[in-house]
């Protein structure tokens, strides 16, 4: 005990008894024992909440590792949720840019219109090129 051999712990004794006597020996070494007593129970109730502080910061940690994890996933599935709301917007869009642009076809039709309003270039245009290819093919 206390790194003491079987002597030492005698010499101590035989101080104890010289020293305090027979009548206050016996409860000086309840004292004795109870202040080591509780000395190992304080030690025993650090060293476990010790340990419980550890396995807190472990928990805390590990905690983190998996919200980590749950964000990610969860931006996964929004990137993933964003992309097909994407393809069901360009296929919604695809029909209103077929309908601009026969918006377009008709504007420039009516331009055409307003610059001969019977149509008469575009028929002698279309006579005069119908007769050089005529020419070109008698050749």
């Amino acid at each position: 005990m206390f790194g003491m051999g079987f002597s030492e712990i005698m010499i101590v004794a035989v101080i104890a008894v010289l020293f305090l006597g027979p009548e206050k020996l016996p409860s000086t070494m309840v004292q004795i024992a109870k202040f080591f007593k509780s000395f190992k129970s304080s030690v025993n109730d650090a060293k476990s909440s010790f340990e419980q502080e550890i396995r807190i910061h472990e928990l805390k940690e590990e905690t983190l590792a998996y919200k980590k994890k749950l964000n990610d996933v969860g931006d996964s599935i929004r990137k993933t949720v964003t992309f097909d709301e994407l393809e069901v917007i360009k296929k919604e869009t695809s029909s209103v840019t077929d309908t601009f642009k026969d918006v377009q076809n008709s504007i420039s039709k009516v331009k055409d219109m307003k610059k001969d309003p019977l149509g008469l270039k575009s028929s002698i245009t279309e006579k005069k090129t119908e007769d050089k290819t005529e020419d070109k093919a008698k050749s």
